[in-house]
């Protein structure tokens, strides 16, 4: 066994060697090559179809790649829109339905294309491999036949001179076996190339024609549903238009304060004193309200004008609870703060009052409003708007700005309606003066001062800046001059540089 295979691979190694020898000889042009032209035609055909072949499979295989790349691409963003897109606008379910027909159609095509297109194509290119190799096998046996060939002429050139017959008989049963190898495989090969080279035809038709079709059934139905898509967002769009789907904005109601609920004798009471009244004004030959000076207002009245408005959030108006204290108060103030007479007249119009005629109740009532005259001083005198309006009505900065804030306290209510009406009615003016006095040197560009907050503020709106107490703020300018608000500021706050408006009698410059 060992040396069979001895002796085959001498024999191997032998016939590479002469090959070697023989291919050298022939570069050399010591010894003549046989030559086959309508064979090497063929040839150049077959290796101008392997390269195209090739090519064309390996753009085909990138075509596909980027095909499935597209198809989840494509999932990804439908995805994304119809999760943007939402439940109640029209044509949700239609949305729904195309995006998941345009998925199904993306797998089909790539599907068709691996299974219709590139498995064919791949089958063709599979020939060429097997045929270079047979054109390969062609190509040594022809060069052994031309070294059997020039071994035979040597033979014969030498057999003259010995006449060595066996040799000669050798060598020329040699020649005729390679020329029978070499002449099989030349024959086969001028068979099959020119019929490979043929197929080129029948094959790209086939498979170009599958390709083209498929990417027209996909395309066109990609149209129909892009078109469906398009008729679902432009009737979404027509009914934004109108306004279907658009929030209604929530705009706060005017800011109102309900008056107290009295108890029927206290109705009772202020009907008897106001009746009382306009007997005095007929009996008094009914003088004109214009030609009279305007008369303090009681302080009761004067109170109850100076309490800040009731918060009001999200549109509801939260009513105030007064004390009953304040509600006598008030019905007493109602009854005299519609003319403009002296104190004395107020008094005078109280005591006529009480008649010894009046029930019980009305007796009662009248000695409490007498107690209230005697008792007060005489404020200042009213101004026209607080005479000609409701004095339970607080009055309104700027209309569509921002109400002056109310600041925080803890004491009763009475006593945070004072100190409120007063924070409230000279804070601008405290700010002011204090701004004057405020420290403006080395504050950064834009700055105008600073300010520390002496309440805690919570912002109302997106507009406006929260605090606690202690806070510091910088003071800048309106980035619009229009927008300024009485009252209010525009700040950055220390630390966090958050910017947005605050009221100005929360907090004290520094």
């Amino acid at each position: 066994m060992t040396e069979n295979k001895g002796i085959m691979l001498a024999k191997s190694v032998q016939k590479h060697a002469g090959r070697a020898k023989e291919k050298i000889l022939q570069n050399l042009g010591k010894v003549d090559r046989t030559a086959d032209e309508i064979f090497d035609d063929h040839l150049n055909n077959f290796n101008r179809q392997q390269a195209s072949a090739n090519r064309l499979q390996k753009e085909f295989n990138n075509y596909i790649r980027c095909v499935r790349a597209a198809q989840a691409a494509s999932k990804t963003l439908m995805d994304s829109v119809c999760e943007i897109y939402e439940p109640q606008w029209s044509g949700y379910d239609a949305l729904q339905a195309q995006t998941g027909a345009s998925e199904s159609l993306w797998a089909d095509f790539a599907h068709k294309l691996g299974d219709q297109v590139l498995i064919p194509l791949n089958t063709y290119t599979g020939q060429f491999p097997e045929m270079k190799k047979k054109v390969e096998k062609r190509n040594r046996k022809l060069i052994d036949y031309d070294g059997q060939r020039h071994s035979f002429q040597n033979l014969q050139a030498n057999a003259n001179k010995r006449k060595d017959d066996v040799k000669l008989t050798k060598g020329r049963e040699q020649l005729e076996e390679a020329r029978r190898t070499y002449e099989i495989l030349n024959t086969e090969l001028h068979d099959e190339l020119p019929a490979l080279y043929d197929s080129r035809i029948l094959f790209l038709v086939t498979n170009l024609q599958t390709l083209f079709a498929t990417e027209q059934v996909f395309h066109n139905e990609t149209a129909k549903i892009y078109s469906e898509l398009e008729a679902i967002v432009d009737k979404l769009a027509t009914e934004s238009q109108r306004g279907s789907n658009t929030l209604r904005k929530q705009t706060s109601n005017p800011i109102k304060t309900s008056s107290p609920v009295q108890s029927p004798v206290n109705k009772l009471n202020n009907a008897n004193i106001n009746s009382n009244y306009q007997n005095q004004i007929t009996t008094n030959g009914g003088s004109s309200l214009a030609n009279s000076q305007p008369r303090p207002e009681s302080p009761a009245a004067a109170l109850v004008s100076a309490t800040p408005s009731s918060p009001v959030e999200n549109g509801v108006t939260t009513k105030s609870v007064e004390r009953p204290e304040l509600s006598d108060l008030n019905a007493s103030a109602k009854a005299t703060t519609t003319t403009q007479t002296s104190p004395t007249e107020d008094k005078a119009v109280v005591s006529e009052a009480v008649k010894p005629s009046e029930t019980e109740g009305a007796a009662a009532t009248a000695a409490a409003a007498a107690a209230v005259a005697t008792s007060v001083t005489p404020a200042p005198p009213a101004t026209p708007a607080q005479i000609n309006g409701n004095n339970n009505e607080p009055s309104i900065a700027k209309e569509g700005g921002k109400q002056p804030k109310e600041l925080p306290s803890t004491t009763s209510n009475a006593e945070a309606a004072a100190e409120a009406a007063a924070n409230n009615g000279n804070s601008i003016e405290e700010h002011k003066q204090k701004k004057l006095d405020a420290n403006t040197a080395d504050l950064p560009p834009g700055v105008l001062y600073r300010v520390k907050a002496t309440y805690g503020y919570a912002k109302e709106d997106v507009d406006e800046l929260s605090f606690e107490i202690g806070d510091l703020i910088r003071v800048i300018e309106y980035d619009d001059p229009e927008d300024q608000e009485e009252g209010w500021l525009m700040g950055q706050k220390e630390g966090t540089n958050e910017k947005g408006l605050f009221p100005a009698n929360f907090t004290r410059p520094i």
